[in-house]
């Protein structure tokens, strides 16, 4: 215990003293919120990577196949696809656009630019949005971060979640983006180590992969069958992951603040690199966490812990410390971008706009940090009951951002004729189909689904029915494409 203990200790004043670090380069919003749009192919990889890949993965990925096989792989597959997607298609454009769009700094203040929203409606629509649904993601987060100290420490829950909480708040607090984005990186090489080596000791310590399949063919068939148990709507939910990766923000940041668009196709390949062998890893994690169970005669009451439950047995204090400490990375890693963002939203789109037009660089950069603090009390309400699932936090979020904003974002940055009535529309659209979807759960399907669908086709539809006073939004639309390729041509 002292020793997983220490190995802890270690690893969070690593990342504040990466936050101080990074406070030295932060003087404006702009540095806060975007790190002065100077991120690395390296770091915009691995950052893009490790945002996403929170406690989910370590906890949620290993329970769900834990309890029901290698079926559960439509979504990793789902997932690999659609970031692919969004690094190839999304990313440059979007790069582009929110720079000469006014410069904007956040996902509401890029549509207010596009649409020439002199209202600001969109920015309003839009940051409601980001705010419920981000305080469920962070909650989940935070239950994750409360699993693992509790599972490790044999701590009460509730001093757990408040333990976890403290510690990514500080460094987020502190550094801003860049400290984000730097831990992230750190966060991500952490991340593939443990899932790339705990499922090698797994096997290892079955006998060989022949010995670890036999007994999880054993205990259930299903197991080991991709479609057993699976529908055409459930594979097709699961794979419809992947459509949630256009919309979501925490994500999309991290293209926009990249140095240039030069950077995206090194980026891409380094984060579907990272991205493929971590799912793979998690995977494996799960399925042959069957085998050691039944080997060692350990009753999982838990899913989500099958992963620290094998770390802490086959592994030696030290290494299990380190191994350990991949999940509170994982967890750090996407909730501090996500506090961020949702805070940021807050500074930029409210504070600054309805309030503070005027307010200097330092005053908002304060702001921002306080309310960060304000939109970790509420997920830290969210994550007070210890039963709450992570895997279920993270797909009610997830499903809402993607229907939200996804589509508004395709369209936005390649349909010239996209209106501001549409854009309006189609985020309430995707937000209010998943919150429906979700409280009746129609047909099993994912409410990712069919709040991507619905939300695409009232763009398309509104956007037809309103083009007669949307000609300064097409010329807009133009000079944007046109800088975005002159930027491509330069590199």
């Amino acid at each position: 215990m002292f020793t997983t203990t220490t190995t802890f200790i270690v690893y969070i004043f690593s990342m504040l003293v990466i936050g101080i670090i990074a406070a030295r380069s932060t003087s404006t919003l702009n540095d806060y919120v975007l790190g002065g749009r100077k991120l690395g192919r390296v770091i915009t990889g691995l950052s893009a990577g490790a945002s996403d890949m929170s406690g989910w993965l370590l906890m949620g990925v290993p329970g769900a196949v834990f309890t029901s096989g290698i079926a559960v792989a439509w979504m990793p597959i789902g997932l690999t696809i659609g970031q692919w997607c969004n690094f190839k298609f999304v990313a440059a454009r979007l790069r582009s656009f929110t720079q000469n769009a006014s410069e904007a700094l956040t996902l509401p203040d890029y549509f207010a630019a596009r649409f020439k929203d002199k209202y600001r409606i969109t920015a309003i629509v839009s940051s409601i949005i980001i705010l419920i649904f981000f305080v469920v993601y962070c909650g989940s987060g935070m239950v994750s971060g409360a699993r693992l100290f509790e599972q490790t420490f044999q701590m009460d829950y509730h001093n757990a979640l408040l333990i976890g909480a403290v510690s990514t708040i500080l460094y987020v607090c502190i550094g801003g983006f860049l400290a984000v984005s730097w831990t992230d990186a750190v966060q991500a090489t952490l991340m593939i180590f443990a899932l790339i080596i705990t499922p090698i000791i797994i096997v290892t310590d079955c006998g060989s992969i022949t010995d670890a399949n036999a007994v999880v063919a054993a205990k259930s068939a299903d197991m080991v069958d991709i479609f057993k148990g699976t529908s055409i709507i459930g594979m097709i939910s699961l794979a419809g992951w992947g459509l949630g990766y256009v919309g979501q923000s925490h994500i999309l940041v991290r293209f926009m603040a990249a140095k240039s668009v030069r950077g995206m196709g090194g980026a891409r390949r380094i984060c579907i690199s990272w991205m493929a062998l971590c799912l793979l890893g998690a995977m494996l994690v799960g399925f042959y966490g069957v085998a050691f169970a039944e080997r060692h005669g350990i009753t999982v009451d838990n899913p989500e812990q099958i992963f620290i439950i094998a770390t802490q047995t086959l592994f030696t204090p030290w290494i299990a410390g380190i191994l350990l400490s991949a999940i509170l990375a994982a967890v750090m890693s996407t909730l501090s971008c996500q506090l961020l963002v949702a805070s940021t939203t807050l500074t930029a789109d409210f504070y600054r706009t309805a309030l503070r037009p005027h307010a200097s660089q330092t005053e908002l950069v304060w702001v921002g940090r306080a309310m960060l603090l304000l939109v970790a009390i509420i997920a830290y309400i969210i994550a007070w009951d210890p039963n709450s699932g992570i895997l279920k936090l993270v797909s009610y979020a997830w499903a809402g951002f993607g229907a939200a904003f996804g589509p508004t974002v395709v369209f936005s940055v390649f349909w010239r004729k996209m209106t501001l009535p549409a854009a309006i529309l189609g985020m309430i659209t995707g937000a209010v189909t998943v919150i429906v979807w979700e409280i009746g759960g129609f047909f099993d399907m994912y409410s990712l689904v069919p709040g991507f669908i619905l939300s695409s086709l009232v763009i398309y539809v509104v956007s037809l029915a309103t083009q007669k006073d949307n000609a300064g939004v097409e010329q807009l639309f133009n000079h944007l494409e046109a800088k975005f390729w002159e930027e491509v041509k330069e590199h």
